[in-house]
């Protein structure tokens, strides 16, 4: 062996990307200069659009992903923003950390919600055989059977309801209004919409479509990768919790909402957990 260092080969020869890439001259970004072309030109949304589809959106694409992330961005005091202004007060020395725990807490609850509507309803639509509903009637016998199937399983009906926003969110009629307006208004959102109409006959009850059920709609029908959905909405969420601690750092409340809880604890008997199938002894292999 010499003593000069080989440069490492990947598969076949190399690591394929189309993302960014640099030279002593020049840094590239999906085959763009990134200098030339893309800094001050191309804004974050339709970048971040571009980054995960590999193709530039249309203006009314980034429109309507752009409406998707401003939907998404804020929601006052959320479990999410109050873990990222605790973590804060905890370690003030980091920002990355704070951050981050915010972002681990979109689940289910909060902000998996896009995720999980836009996935029920493009196996609802995958599953249809034949063409696709032609009209509004069409479309509300498939969200009824749909609606109707997931009532059997005892499974709860993605993107519907909200802990808040009881008698309607605000954030779907305005993010459908913008979809029909730039031609984005795709079958995900029909199927969405129609289960707006049509749930109360199963459900026996009205609620809302939820604001995060409607942007997973709206990013399935930009045809960006369904797995990636929930990433979209962290996304969105990161911008937010960042602006949660900057007003930390002007208005602090972490500190009264950790003392609110620690100065009110209520000391009561220990009380051991059940054991047996039912209990503790649960999963245990």
């Amino acid at each position: 062996m010499t003593g000069e260092q080989t440069r490492p080969q990947g598969r076949d020869g190399g690591y394929p990307t189309a993302l960014g890439a640099a030279s002593p001259t020049a840094i590239t970004l999906l085959g763009q200069d990134l200098a030339a072309d893309v800094m001050g030109e191309v804004g974050f949304g339709e970048l971040a659009f571009w980054l995960a589809a590999q193709r530039r959106p249309t203006p009314g694409q980034t429109r309507v992903f752009e409406a998707v992330l401003a939907a998404l961005a804020d929601h006052g005091f959320t479990p999410t923003a109050i873990v990222t202004r605790l973590t804060y007060l905890s370690a003030p020395d980091s920002v990355q950390g704070a951050l981050a725990a915010g972002l681990l807490g979109g689940g289910s609850r909060f902000l998996g919600v896009t995720e999980d509507t836009g996935l029920f309803l493009h196996e609802v639509l995958a599953a249809h055989e034949g063409r696709l509903p032609a009209d509004d009637a069409e479309w509300d016998a498939l969200a009824l059977a749909a609606v109707a199937a997931r009532r059997e399983s005892g499974a709860l009906v993605p993107g519907l309801g909200h802990h808040v926003h009881k008698q309607g969110d605000p954030r779907t009629p305005r993010l459908m209004e913008i979809a029909r307006a730039e031609g984005e208004f795709g079958p995900h959102l029909e199927l969405f919409a129609a289960i707006g109409r049509v749930h109360p006959r199963v459900l026996g009850r009205t609620l809302p479509l939820n604001g995060a059920g409607v942007c997973g709609a709206a990013l399935a029908d930009l045809g960006l990768p369904l797995q990636l959905l929930r990433g979209f909405a962290l996304l969105a969420r990161t911008a937010g919790l960042l602006g949660q601690l900057a007003e930390e750092l002007r208005h602090p409340v972490a500190n009264d909402v950790f003392l609110s809880v620690d100065l009110n604890n209520r000391p009561v008997p220990p009380e051991p957990y059940p054991q047996g199938p039912t209990g503790g002894e649960r999963g245990r292999g």
